[in-house]
């Protein structure tokens, strides 16, 4: 019975309010598995008064849900849901993957069932088949097999397309149609004509065909399960690197084991060796070093402090930490990553918003022209018989599986790919675009070079002076500044300036730490990186560094030469490093000493001159040039917003994971174009083939399963080496 809004149960306290003042809501919505159901969920779901957005993810069934405010109503969306033939639950992780493993398991054993019923109803249809060539059956025996191959054939058939059976009653009992209804429609029609000429002793029976229709439909069906099964686990291994629990502490210092979803913010959480940090947190208590492998790719553990900022994730090497949590589980930064990952499933680029438009339109269609067969064809002296036949195997062969398939298909693996190659996308989209690049700019520090720089020539009394203020600062060279002090001070009201530098109160004294212009020297230097620190009205005191190249920079950059793409530096630095590491990678174009502002602008007027910008920064002052590039890359090192603004991230310190994602891409593509022209080119010829009576059911089968396994296995190419 259908779930009406007034009947419903009261589901508020699932809505999660943000930051803006609105709300959010998770939903598990099973029998969605094409792309018109896609479309047709979010566009009646997305025009309810107060939702500002509707995404399903097809690859995990969650739908979430965006209120203006928090006034919004969970009962009223699921009643739609409901309405639309698509039962609903509150998300739950658990929940889900038991019903995809469900789902896995009922397929399977359809698919075994359909397997049996195909081979053996054809031992039987075989002997009818080779009476085409001059082995004619006696009339008696040929019902015998007919009879037979039904007893075998018709059972399998109707258990095996249970699946495709209620996702059409589902549709139909609501007033609407999917992608099922004609093939539901196909088997059972088939069928019926099969007994229907047994009974009169006709030439002609399909039982085969429809048990084998279903077989090649379910081995497409069971594909595109373990294809989502595969994009899953790449969130799935993410979250897996939290922590399932945590210690936490009471007032009294008596310690409690808590489920990591019970974690509140200000809990104070103690961490022992071995353990992993379970949520972002600050460093109360303690001294260790962190291994964020995982995390960011980073292979040199991490010293920590108190004061400072551990992510979870991270592996608590040797000392005991009592952190005080910052954040939820669900708000850790593992859990964002995990968030983009699971963006890029559920993103629909341009060639999913076409297949989408091609598969709203698929059901009126094929439904005309099946009846219009079927009526031209009886008008025209076929006979009712030969007309149902003709109208039948347009319905089987027409199935847009294939189209629905083309896009979701190869963005899945794709994106998969790239995970295991160590690069999270964000959406389906950014590969497209990164297909189209044409010009790649790099920062410097951090992207061409480690972003690990190393002071020169050390004087511990200066290091000592400017230390408060570098440990305030998330800057490369104000961390290693910071590095080189043992103390612990911080320095207070510490104000930074993107792409400047930053200043603060040591002992209540105002300094300045950062660029030299920001800290009022006239002449900097021009060959090297350097920082400058002064109190207020005091003595400037200069510090210089080496910041080593990344081991393949060179060999990315003349991969992406050889590949037709120019390169260009910008970079905040002085024009001497730049200049030298410039002449040491073999890039022709640089500019240093760029603000923020001016990075920005550079990339724009790229853009405006035509070109198709890649842009790859990692710093606060990359944020902006990243998001008015055509596609943005960032190191899994990067600032949180560095990395909000790219489309993609890699972790590692290989910078060849460049190049690996445009040669990703540009498959990408390709092979979806591919998909794309076999769909079009398989329904212009089969479409009118069928009507013309030139392909029966049982071929009708075979090639419409056949388009559907064809472009899965031409997405999978995409793991193939060298492609």
């Amino acid at each position: 019975m259908a779930v009406t809004y007034d009947a419903a149960p009261d589901y508020s306290a699932f809505l999660k309010s943000d930051k803006d003042g609105g709300a959010t809501l998770d939903l598990l919505v099973k029998g969605a598995r094409c792309a018109a159901c896609l479309s047709k969920i979010e566009t009646a779901v997305a025009a309810m008064p107060g939702v500002e957005r509707a995404r399903l993810n097809l690859t995990s069934g969650k739908f979430t849900v965006t209120f203006a405010d928090r006034t919004g109503d969970p009962a009223r969306v699921m009643s739609v849901l409901e309405r639309l033939g698509y039962p609903s639950a509150p998300y739950d992780p658990g929940l889900a993957a038991a019903a995809h493993d469900k789902e896995g398991r009922r397929l399977a054993l359809a698919l075994g069932v359909a397997a049996f019923g195909a081979g053996n109803a054809m031992m039987f249809s075989v002997p009818l088949w080779a009476g085409l060539f001059g082995q004619e059956l006696g009339e008696s025996t040929r019902t015998m097999m007919q009879i037979l191959s039904g007893l075998i054939g018709a059972p399998c058939a109707l258990y095996a397309g249970m699946p495709f059976f209620e996702s059409a009653w589902r549709s139909l009992k609501v007033g609407r149609a999917n992608m099922d209804v004609p093939i539901s429609l196909g088997v059972l029609l088939t069928l019926g004509i099969s007994f229907v000429e047994t009974f009169l002793h006709g030439r002609d029976t399909y039982f085969d065909a429809a048990v084998s229709l279903l077989f090649l439909l379910l081995i497409g069906r069971w594909m595109d399960h373990k294809l989502r099964s595969r994009a899953r686990s790449a969130a799935a291994d993410l979250l897996a690197m939290q922590a399932p629990s945590a210690t936490v502490l009471d007032a009294g210092g008596a310690q409690h084991r808590k489920p990591l979803s019970e974690v509140a913010v200000g809990d104070l959480i103690l961490v022992r060796p071995g353990e992993r940090i379970p949520v972002d947190a600050h460093v109360e208590s303690g001294r260790s070093e962190l291994d964020n492998a995982l995390l960011t790719g980073e292979t040199r553990p991490i010293a920590v402090r108190p004061g400072q900022v551990c992510r979870a994730g991270g592996l608590n090497l040797w000392g005991t930490l009592t952190l005080q949590a910052l954040a939820r589980s669900d708000d850790s930064a593992v859990a964002a990553i995990a968030r983009l990952v699971d963006a890029g499933a559920q993103s629909k680029s341009l060639y999913v918003r076409l297949a989408d438009r091609a598969a709203a339109i698929y059901v009126p269609v094929v439904h005309t022209a099946a009846a219009l067969t079927f009526v031209l064809g009886w008008g025209l002296g076929l006979g009712p018989r030969e007309a149902l036949l003709r109208a039948v195997a347009v319905l089987i062969i027409t199935c847009p599986c294939a189209l629905g398939l083309a896009v979701p298909a190869v963005q899945i693996t794709a994106s998969a790919r790239l995970f295991r190659k160590g690069v999270l996308v964000k959406s389906g989209a950014a590969l497209e675009r990164l297909a189209e690049i044409t010009h790649v700019v790099f920062d410097k520090t951090g992207v061409l070079t480690l972003g690990r720089p190393t002071l020169v020539d050390p004087v511990p009394a200066a290091i000592a002076l400017a230390a408060p203020l570098a440990r305030a600062s998330a800057h490369p060279l104000a961390r290693a500044l910071a590095a080189e002090d043992p103390g612990e001070a911080l320095a207070q009201d510490v104000v930074e300036t993107p792409g400047q530098g930053v200043e603060g109160l040591i002992g209540g004294r105002r300094a300045r730490l950062g660029r030299a212009a920001f800290v009022g020297v006239a002449e900097p230097s021009a060959n090297e990186s350097e920082f400058w620190f002064a109190f207020e009205g005091e003595t400037k005191i200069r510090f210089t560094f080496h910041d080593a190249i990344r081991p393949d920079a060179r060999a990315a950059i003349e991969d992406l030469k050889a590949r037709g793409l120019t390169v260009e530096i910008l970079s905040g630095d002085h024009a001497g490093p730049v200049a030298a590491v410039a002449r040491e990678l073999g890039v022709d174009q640089w500019r240093a000493g760029l603000t923020p502002f001016e990075k920005s602008e550079a990339v724009e007027a790229l853009s405006l001159a035509g070109q198709k910008v890649l842009m790859v920064g990692d710093g606060l002052n990359d944020a902006a040039a990243l998001s008015k590039a055509h596609a943005a890359m960032a190191p899994g090192t990067a600032l949180d917003g560095s990395q909000n603004a790219a489309d993609l991230v890699f972790s590692g310190e290989a910078l060849g994971a460049v190049v690996t994602a445009f040669d990703v891409a540009r498959t990408a593509r390709r092979r979806a174009l591919e998909n794309f022209g076999f769909s079009a080119l398989y329904n212009l010829i089969a479409a009118p083939a069928a009507m013309l009576g030139l392909i029966n059911p049982f071929l009708a089968a075979l090639a419409m399963s056949g388009s559907s396994l064809a472009v899965t296995l031409n997405a999978l190419r995409m793991n193939r080496a060298g492609r």
